[in-house]
């Protein structure tokens, strides 16, 4: 009994004290006073940060769209390694997965930032080091989605093409590539959409992409749920962009010529 007392005492002081302290979240958030005028377009301080925190988006698409470009080809590279009927390829690929799956990509990116100048003295720049973090953590899943497209492959086409004499290139060049890709198409669109969303990381080196833009933005205003959300909409308006086109080019490809 007096256990069961103790364990009602410690509950009630529990909720006593979450309660206290959503009340003072809420006093806080009512004497809240917004500052949307650091982002009005029609003041020139306004104009002058939106231009500020708009010029991070060319360098976000651009190290995105490299970084999904080298993780495709890497990713393919390792798919076709996996389905090799030589055992050491096979292992070579199980292991560069399972390896770069598992590593967190901030942590990736950390490595090859400051790791490589001291392990082979090479000192990459912010953007290459983005780009080459991303690819590789990217790879991985880019091959385990490859592997499954590949597979998805019915037999008989790869049949047909042995009997059409084509080399083992021209087969997965010409048949077994564009089939599989119909099938990855929504999964290739999500590892774009990953990739996008993951850039904001690279801001922790220095990029200036979004991310770092709205951090100095940040510093210099001090309102960050005003410059932050508006970091939220850039993203979502890049995101629904992509998303919108996958969603084109999947229809283009399932419609028949």
């Amino acid at each position: 009994m007096a256990c069961r007392q103790k364990i009602g005492l410690f509950c009630t002081a529990l909720a006593l004290s979450l309660l206290c302290g959503c009340s003072s979240i809420a006093s806080e958030a009512s004497n809240y006073t917004w500052g949307w005028h650091i982002l009005n377009p029609l003041q020139d301080k306004g104009a002058s940060n939106l231009r500020f925190l708009t010029s991070g988006l060319v360098d976000t698409v651009l190290v995105s769209v490299c970084a999904i470009a080298l993780s495709v080809c890497v990713g393919l590279l390792v798919a076709v390694a996996g389905l090799s009927k030589r055992p050491g390829l096979k292992l070579m690929s199980r292991v560069y997965v399972e390896v770069f799956r598992a590593i967190p990509l901030l942590v990736l990116l950390l490595w090859v930032f400051y790791g490589l100048p001291v392990i082979i003295g090479l000192q990459l720049g912010v953007f290459v080091t983005g780009v080459l973090a991303m690819a590789l953590s990217d790879s991985a899943f880019e091959a385990e989605i490859f592997r499954a497209g590949i597979e998805s492959v019915p037999s008989g086409q790869i049949e047909a093409a042995k009997a059409l004499g084509l080399p083992w290139a021209l087969q997965m060049r010409l048949v077994v590539i564009p089939q599989a890709v119909k099938v990855i198409l929504p999964a290739l669109g999500n590892q774009f959409v990953y990739v996008l969303k993951m850039s904001s990381l690279i801001s922790v080196i220095g990029l200036s992409e979004l991310t770092r833009k709205a951090n100095e933005l940040n510093v210099n205003e001090y309102r960050p749920l005003e410059i932050y959300t508006l970091l939220v909409v850039e993203y979502l308006a890049l995101i629904l962009l992509v998303s919108y086109g996958v969603r084109q080019l999947e229809r283009k490809l399932s419609t028949p010529h």
